[in-house]
């Protein structure tokens, strides 16, 4: 079948063309979508026609942030019907490697990922996926909160990486909107000091609105330590979790880290190679965890929104017909620093 669907053909090229959608397979079902929202990968798409290694050589369809509801199912699916609401998770291992029988299948090399070269996205008016990986939406939550499912299960794995639970003093650097989702997850497990590190005025009150305990207004390394041991009465932090990319803020985390605790890296770095004082991870045994996507996260993303104990509406700061997916993603990219999350609707 022909849908209409949002193509980048190459930087600041991007627009709704016509394309070919196939029939579910027996494990697949057809998706009507509802609701896209814009990630910083699409953006980089979008500017830079790459990300790393995943380059755009040819028409690609954005998005992977998505909720819809089912239009068709294969012949072997027995969980899912046509009408339901579902959220679903972008990445779709392929066989049996030794990661998915492992559980950890987002490590899996042969991974599927929406809107990731070669792999087609979801602004599109229908998509086919595999049906293991679409979950139903309670009746309390709205396809906007089923497309968030994909941003707060970054939140959710990067907590359970960084093992924080009731009373642990987490810092945050950045509070964009992985920042941000890593602070409701955190204030969901448990902590008591939750610290964020962000110079954007909007962005710390929103950082404040969502449940953070201080707000850390400077890059500078030497007042953030200072801050960071009147917080923490001198002792440190449990857990850091590095959202912002910063060579710097990978590098003071080591400083404000109490002894035996975790530094968490969510954010991509954009040199290379990062200098770690190596002397002082080695003497205070810190452990480091990377998170990559996610894995077992979407049923508990679900389920702490539809029980109230985390609220992701209020990140959500712009909304856009899907027909104007270009305006949205321009407004993603130049409004960066304004904007938490923009959604597309359908």
């Amino acid at each position: 079948m022909r849908v209409k669907a949002g193509v980048l053909e190459k930087p600041f090229v991007f627009g709704i063309k016509e394309v070919e959608i196939p029939e579910p397979g027996p494990n697949e079902v057809l998706i009507k979508t509802k609701a896209v929202g814009i990630c910083g990968s699409d953006v980089h798409y979008y500017v830079e026609g790459r990300i790393g290694s995943y380059i755009v050589n040819e028409p690609l369809i954005l998005g992977h942030e998505t909720s819809g509801v089912v239009a068709r199912v294969g012949s072997n699916v027995t969980h899912l019907k046509e009408g339901d609401r579902v959220a679903l998770e972008p990445g779709v291992p392929c066989g049996c490697t030794d990661f998915v029988k492992r559980g950890l299948y987002n490590l899996c090399p042969s991974i599927k990922f929406f809107a990731t070269p070669p792999v087609h996205g979801t602004f599109a008016e229908y998509f086919i996926h595999d049906a293991n990986f679409a979950f139903k939406l309670p009746e309390n939550l709205t396809f906007e909160e089923g497309a968030m499912c994909e941003p707060l299960s970054v939140g959710i794995h990067a907590t359970r990486q960084g093992n924080v639970g009731l009373g642990s003093r987490v810092m945050i650097t950045g509070a964009g909107p992985i920042g941000l989702v890593n602070l409701l997850t955190s204030k969901a497990a448990g902590a008591g000091i939750i610290a964020v590190i962000e110079t954007h005025k909007n962005r710390a009150t929103m950082a404040r609105e969502c449940g953070a305990t201080h707000i850390i207004e400077t890059f500078d390394s030497a007042q953030i330590q200072k801050q960071a041991l009147d917080i923490t009465d001198g002792a440190g932090f449990d857990v850091v979790i590095e959202c912002s990319g910063a060579a710097s803020a990978a590098q003071t985390a080591v400083k404000v880290l109490k002894p035996g605790g975790t530094l968490v890296f969510v954010g991509l770095f954009s040199q290379a190679e990062v200098p770690m004082d190596l002397n002082a991870i080695t003497q205070k045994e810190l452990t480091y965890k990377g998170v990559f996507r996610y894995r077992n996260t979407y049923p508990t993303a679900i389920d702490l929104m539809a029980s109230g104990r985390i609220n992701v509406k209020p990140l959500i700061t712009k909304r856009f017909p899907w027909e104007k997916v270009k305006d949205a993603m321009d407004c993603a990219h130049k409004e960066a620093s304004s904007q938490i999350k923009v959604m597309t609707e359908w």
